[in-house]
């Protein structure tokens, strides 16, 4: 049986027409195979392998590098609180103890109604903007507990544009056939590329 949908199953052969090599839209396929699902199961990562060519171990070891891939259900919104230097400074410690009173699961749990997933996370880049939390990867910036109460307030009410976990874009992306880059497979480069000439390498 397989996993993709069949109007996905379109989509990722699109995906892989995009590429010189068919390997090289493996993470691409892991987002789709998450959209689809709110995370990727073993018979997705085995459709992946056999679409691209390879085993499902190596798309697997794919999949596990990347913290953004889920290898189990997690909530409708996964709330990924920050927790390294500044944001520490700042008060993220007592902001995620605050997050697990409010939701009633401890960091790395999820809500017993499938909603919300709490995670502590590495730096998010904002860290001027300290403490900050990601929901679904969407930034929320200086965050306090009645903040973090309203956020988990609006979610819980669907009163949110934040869309449900797994979904990376809410526009997609397609490139027409005659907009193609023309990638050129690497074993087939046999001169140095325009921009280096241009610039005067060698």
């Amino acid at each position: 049986m397989k996993f993709f949908t069949e109007e996905n199953a379109e989509l990722a052969q699109e995906i892989i027409g995009r590429y010189p090599k068919p390997r090289s839209a493996m993470i691409p396929l892991l987002h789709l195979a998450q959209e689809q699902e709110g995370w990727v199961t073993d018979e997705a990562m085995t459709e992946i392998a056999e679409l691209v060519g390879t085993t499902s171990a190596e798309v697997l070891g794919t999949c596990s590098f990347y913290e953004m891939f889920k290898r189990k259900p997690v909530g409708k919104y996964v709330i990924n609180i920050c927790t390294t230097m500044s944001c520490a400074l700042m008060g993220a410690g007592d902001l995620m103890k605050h997050a697990e009173s409010r939701l009633g699961v401890k960091s790395g749990g999820s809500t017993p109604d499938g909603l919300f997933t709490l995670e502590g996370a590495e730096c998010q880049a904002a860290c001027t903007e300290a403490p900050c939390l990601q929901v679904n990867y969407r930034h929320q910036y200086r965050v306090t507990p009645d903040q973090f109460d309203q956020l988990v307030e609006d979610l819980a009410s669907s009163d949110s544009d934040i869309p449900e976990h797994g979904v990376l874009s809410q526009i997609r992306q397609h490139i027409p056939a005659d907009k193609f880059v023309g990638s050129t497979p690497p074993e087939d480069v046999v001169s140095a590329p325009v921009w280096l000439s241009e610039a005067g390498g060698q």
